[in-house]
């Protein structure tokens, strides 16, 4: 790659730090938010709700216009939407209604969000690289990296600070993506398939949806998504059962821990890819989060239940950017509308995922069983992936 391109990889990778601080940041913000502008519990669950709700919708309708607007003007404004949602949510809530004024915020903040999600990963597809599953795998571990830039900068920043002063601190954070945002105006975009002489005309998303295999992959997406959401956002009651800490420590333990076991997998598969068959590492992953399920519920050992949960983040790192570049390698003419599917599909998975669990955990009155219903996500994704992949290498080795 060269240095040009190094240079759009590098702002890219920086670009899912900032849709780290859109989903974590307000998060850690909760008990403040209830205390200070005397909101319940139910309210404030909305937010969560609503921040993924819009960031679902602009993957929809992206899939229609962000081929037809352009890549790079789509990115930019995703930077400044969510500048724009961090500076509100600083400002809005002492000027109208407090729970109205945090709605808008994270509506704004969102938007950027979803479109972050569906362009960074079409960006960096695109870019002349030698090991495009490998360059997938590592700008995917930036994620997990920006989860615990945030949950470890947040609270090292209210330990010293005191959380009655969260403002500065989201105007702080609006920094990174402004900067970003401006860096990404210099960044040259590749063209998809630049390495082929004649790339093929987007199908379009009406050319997409009447694809089976594109569906399929969708559902792979959507086992991704359930398969580590559901069991992340426990991280944190894992670690305080296992170790016995209380509710801050939990979190940075849980929460940190978790996504630093599926960064490093990311990463590690980053620098294996090249040896190493995309479709192979996704089966021997979801097998894995198909154990590490089990461990966490069906051992009566906390201390068990939180090294399964590490192994659980361990195991779903590759899922995400796999069936990514999978996708890309299947459906070579789906354009940015293909990854705006996939993304959608993920995010639907990682909604399906916590509501199932919460769902049977309410029902029966445990958390394990809870965990275990949500089993069916990685098994799923097992069942039906392992003969997909077969079938891709049987082509595959026809066609040598």
């Amino acid at each position: 790659m060269t240095a040009k391109y190094r240079y759009t990889f590098a702002v890219s990778l920086v670009g899912y730090v900032c849709q780290a601080v859109v989903n974590m940041f307000a998060p850690l913000l909760f008990v403040t938010f209830m205390t200070e502008f005397d909101l319940s519990a139910g309210l404030i669950s909305t937010l969560v709700v609503i921040n993924f709700g819009v960031q679902l919708a602009v993957d929809l309708l992206s899939a229609g216009f962000v081929d037809k607007v352009g890549q790079k003007p789509c990115m930019i404004a995703a930077h400044f939407f969510i500048v724009a949602g961090l500076v509100l949510l600083a400002v809005l809530p002492y000027a109208m209604p407090a729970f109205a004024g945090l709605t808008v915020a994270v509506c704004v903040y969102a938007v950027g969000g979803g479109l972050l999600e569906v362009l960074v990963s079409p960006v960096v597809e695109n870019l002349p690289t030698e090991n495009k599953e490998g360059s997938m795998s590592f700008l995917h571990s930036f994620y997990c990296w920006g989860v615990m830039l945030v949950v470890l900068l947040s609270t090292a920043y209210f330990a010293a600070f005191g959380t009655a002063n969260w403002r500065v601190l989201a105007l702080l954070w609006a920094i990174l993506p402004a900067v970003n945002g401006v860096l990404f105006l210099f960044a040259p975009f590749g063209s998809p398939r630049e390495e082929e002489s004649a790339p093929a005309a987007s199908v379009g998303l009406g050319g997409l949806l009447k694809n089976k295999t594109v569906w399929l992959l969708m559902l792979f997406m959507l086992c991704a998504g359930a398969s580590e959401q559901a069991v992340s956002q426990w991280s944190s009651t894992f670690a305080e059962q296992g170790l016995g800490v209380d509710k801050t420590l939990g979190d940075l333990i849980g929460v940190c821990g978790f996504a630093l076991m599926m960064g490093i997998s990311r990463m590690l598969y980053s620098l294996v890819s090249r040896k190493s068959d995309v479709g192979a590492a996704i089966n021997v992953s979801a097998a894995l989060c198909v154990i590490s399920y089990l461990g966490i519920t069906l051992v009566p050992v906390p201390a068990v239940n939180l090294a399964c949960c590490c192994l659980c983040g361990l195991s779903v790192g590759v899922l995400w950017p796999g069936v990514f570049s999978i996708a890309a390698r299947t459906c070579r003419n789906g354009g940015t509308a293909l990854f705006a599917l996939l993304a959608l599909a993920g995010d639907v998975g990682c909604s399906a995922g916590p509501a199932v669990a919460g769902g049977v955990t309410e029902a029966a009155g445990a958390l394990k069983w809870g965990i275990l219903a949500a089993v069916i996500f990685p098994a799923l994704l097992l069942a039906t992936f392992a003969p997909f992949s077969l079938r891709r290498k049987t082509l595959s080795d026809r066609g040598r």
